[in-house]
């Protein structure tokens, strides 16, 4: 792992650890929220007019979709391609489902 990725993910569990109340007892949570939330952000469009608006319907075959909505919500890929294929092309529950889906995963952990 790069140094200036090591820090700037180490800086963002840090604030992620700060907004919940500083309260100790979850380092690795907040490492790997920091580190989802760095790599979600590296793999953002350079500009405004090459990302896809909110309301864009999805097609299962879109891997990238896919991916975005598996490193934003914390399910696997492969729970990602399973909900696009079964809701359609409707975003909100997407998203609402795969919110859930994770977690319900919390929950039995």
């Amino acid at each position: 792992m790069g140094d200036d990725r090591e820090d700037r993910i180490r800086e963002r569990a840090y604030q992620i650890w700060e907004r919940e109340g500083g309260i100790h007892g979850d380092p690795e949570r907040h490492w790997h929220r920091a580190e989802a939330e760095i790599d979600r952000e590296a793999a953002l469009p350079l500009t405004a007019g090459d990302a896809l608006p909110e309301t864009r319907e999805v097609a299962s075959s879109d891997v990238l979709t896919v991916e975005a909505l598996a490193v934003r919500t914390g399910i696997s890929g492969e729970q990602a391609q399973e909900l696009i294929d079964r809701l359609g092309n409707d975003r909100a529950a997407i998203e609402q489902a795969a919110r859930s889906l994770k977690g319900k995963q919390r929950l039995g952990e």
